[in-house]
């Protein structure tokens, strides 16, 4: 009995070492309220834990310390290591947080409450947040975009067909303008001179000139565009087309589609590895994550995870 116990102490160390050392990639399970932790070299699960309901988007924090998970239904944000996966700490009555964000100067936290219609913008001092004001929007806000000045963060209204601009100084609304049906990723061109939008419900990234809110080009996509990966160099950008099951490449300083990647099983969420060489993608309808070799544009490896998988994240990525 003794040599027994012995032998499953050691393994619960030997576990407990891989996950300390191993490159983790932290995967959200919308629908199992879990992540689950793939080993990034061999696409192998080495763990998983419950977080609260709908964990849908995760980011890290402004010094890289925690890996913050937003669970939406349970009104909470779960704090990981961010090279382990490991649990921090929670901070609860952080309400219907869908989507997050920090503002590039990190003074303020931003959370879209996608059920509740409106947007909620606390102070942050590097530990703590303080909830300083609520913002109601129309329908379903959901994906965000800052200025570089962290003067401006826009919001993409699902519900009802728009962005909306809220000025951070004044945490008013500032505009608000009517895009594509069902508009989901919001990313800003390098230049900052326009906001590129996925419009889930066609198959255009649509091309904003923010500063007079004119809508400038249709860059053709797949069926379903919704979320954006910005590759390390900010000359391409990748937007997953969860219909079509594609992936394309965006160049941001021609507005061109400039390629194209099948992948199937509704891809979503994604990241890149610091090299550039790698993506990796959440399929969000058949429970599994996508590893693609970007210079071949080839899925190279399918790992199973758990229901309707949403955000992906590791540590040794590229610039965002």
């Amino acid at each position: 009995m003794l040599q027994l116990l012995r032998r499953a102490i050691c393994l619960v160390l030997a576990l407990t070492a891989a996950v300390a050392h191993a490159n983790v990639v932290v995967v959200l399970n919308s629908r199992d309220a879990t992540v689950s932790l793939l080993d990034q070299v061999t696409h192998q699960e080495i763990g998983s834990l419950p977080v609260g309901k709908e964990p849908h988007h995760l980011m890290a924090t402004p010094d890289n310390k925690s890996l913050i998970v937003a669970s939406a239904v349970s009104n909470e944000l779960i704090f990981l290591d961010p090279r382990t996966g490991q649990m921090q700490r929670r901070i609860p009555d952080i309400i219907d947080p869908y989507q997050i964000g920090f503002s590039p100067d990190s003074k303020w936290f931003v959370s879209n409450a996608l059920r509740l219609d409106r947007v909620d913008i606390y102070a942050y001092d590097g530990k703590d947040l303080k909830l300083n004001k609520r913002v109601p929007l129309a329908k379903m806000p959901s994906h965000m975009a800052f200025t570089r000045d962290s003067r401006m963060v826009f919001i993409t209204l699902q519900g009802s067909d728009q962005v909306s601009a809220i000025d951070l100084t004044t945490q008013a609304v500032k505009w608000t303008m009517p895009v594509g049906k069902l508009p989901a990723g919001i990313a800003m061109t390098p230049d900052e001179k326009y906001l590129l939008v996925g419009i889930m419900g066609s198959d255009y990234v649509e091309v904003i000139d923010w500063r007079t809110q004119q809508t400038v080009k249709r860059i053709k996509a797949g069926a379903g565009a919704h979320n954006f990966r910005l590759t390390g160099d900010k000359r391409f950008i990748f937007v997953s087309n969860r219909v079509s099951n594609t992936i394309n490449i965006i160049d941001q300083e021609k507005l061109e589609n400039v390629g194209t990647i099948d992948v199937p099983g509704g891809p979503d969420c994604m990241e890149l590895t610091d090299d550039g060489k790698t993506l990796w993608v959440t399929l969000r309808w058949i429970k599994k994550v996508a590893v693609i070799d970007v210079p071949s544009k080839k899925v190279i490896q399918m790992i199973p995870v758990g229901r309707s998988p949403h955000g992906v994240y590791f540590i040794n990525h590229s610039p965002r």
